[in-house]
């Protein structure tokens, strides 16, 4: 019995390599490496709350982009206290070339969520200015010169109805080196983005800090209101886009970067918190699953380090190693030691806390929280 729980962990790391649509291997596609045909208008749709420290940046970067089409801006501000209009507004006047509309954002209506609110604002605001392509994008998001390019390039030479970035996100400080580039693993593990872009699989996902779509798709599916209350709302965005027939694709970013700063490890977690018991669908019998499957996965081969048996110890350490190898590209993308490999096990743990903090979070009413909304209750 002994040596089939060892053999565990060995058999689910054999699948996640060679089984898993290669989700570990963390391409970016940041690259206009075609011409887009003729000149198409990107409208920019910018959801924004209390985001003046940042905003002005993601401007610059939209203001400096290598696109031969046309690129708008739409800033809806959400309520701020802290001048982001403000600074939105100085930042295209900096820039001397791009046009930027601010837009003072409607009080939230009962069931939507504050991001798809202020996005259906502006989406209703693109509506007059006829655009081939919406996209959404954050206000803490800086783009690389050729993201649109590549974004467009992508949708058209593909026939893509949405196309997602997972931004590059920052590693600066020691807890973001440890946990963000494994969330960003993570993720690409539920989601494998090989998998997202087939049209006959139903696995369908979106990164919000980077979504370009075209406006005849998006009215296809009802526009946003279909989905204003989730609150993971770029992965249901993406699911109701290829569920109805759409073509879509996700990928890492090279270039385009986030500009948000984690400063703790406790920052990162309310950040995990946020919607991890919303990606099990409010199920604590999914809840419980997830929990054992985290254990087998990662937490096992530690523990069987301990046990004394040399089969066990070998199996042990075969998962560790197929792992490290595993997790390994993810790492090399952030630019970090191989030494980081090794500390999956530990990130799992903290990812495992969060998933529990978040159906504790969800059961108190105070699920979803962000910039003082409870959104998931």
């Amino acid at each position: 019995m002994i040596a089939v729980i060892a053999a565990l962990p060995v058999l689910i790391w054999l699948y996640l390599l060679a089984c898993r649509g290669r989700f570990w291997r963390a391409d970016p596609a940041e690259r206009a490496t075609v011409a887009v045909p003729g000149g198409k208008r990107v409208i920019v749709v910018i959801p924004a709350r209390n985001e003046a420290a940042l905003i002005g940046a993601t401007i610059t970067s939209l203001a400096r982009q290598n696109f031969a089409g046309a690129i708008e801006c739409i800033v809806v501000d959400d309520g701020s206290t802290d001048g982001t209009a403000e600074a939105a507004a100085a930042a295209a006047r900096a820039s001397g070339v791009l046009a930027v509309r601010v837009i003072r954002g409607e009080p939230l209506p009962r069931g939507w969520t504050g991001k798809l609110w202020a996005q259906a604002q502006g989406v209703a605001a693109a509506r007059e200015l006829q655009p081939d392509f919406l996209l959404f994008t954050d206000a803490d998001i800086e783009h690389g010169p050729a993201s649109v390019g590549s974004l467009v390039a992508d949708a058209e030479v593909n026939g893509r109805d949405l196309v997602s970035r997972m931004v590059r996100l920052s590693t600066a400080g020691p807890a973001e080196r440890l946990l963000i580039p494994a969330f960003v693993f993570f993720f690409f593990k539920l989601y494998p983005p090989a998998w997202v872009a087939a049209p006959r699989r139903r696995v369908a996902a979106a990164a919000g800090g980077c979504i370009l779509i075209r406006p005849e798709a998006l009215e296809r599916l009802g526009g946003l209101a279909t989905i204003r209350s989730q609150i993971i709302d770029d992965c249901a965005l993406a699911r109701a886009v290829k569920h109805r027939g759409g073509r879509i694709s996700l990928a890492l970013a090279g270039e385009t970067r986030s500009l948000r700063r984690y400063a703790s490890a406790a920052e990162i977690g309310a950040m995990i918190s946020r919607t991890a018991f919303a990606q099990l669908g409010h199920s604590y019998l999914l809840l419980g699953l997830t929990l054992a499957g985290m254990f087998v996965t990662y937490l096992l081969p530690v523990t069987l380090l301990f046990v004394g048996n040399p089969l066990t110890t070998a199996c042990a350490v075969g998962a560790l190693l197929l792992m490290s190898a595993c997790y390994w590209p993810m790492v090399r993308f952030y630019r970090l030691a191989p030494f980081w490999c090794l500390c999956l096990p530990l990130i799992a743990t903290f990812y495992t806390a969060a998933v529990v903090h978040s159906a504790l979070q969800y059961a108190r009413g105070r699920g979803g929280s962000w910039k003082g909304r409870a959104q998931d209750v």
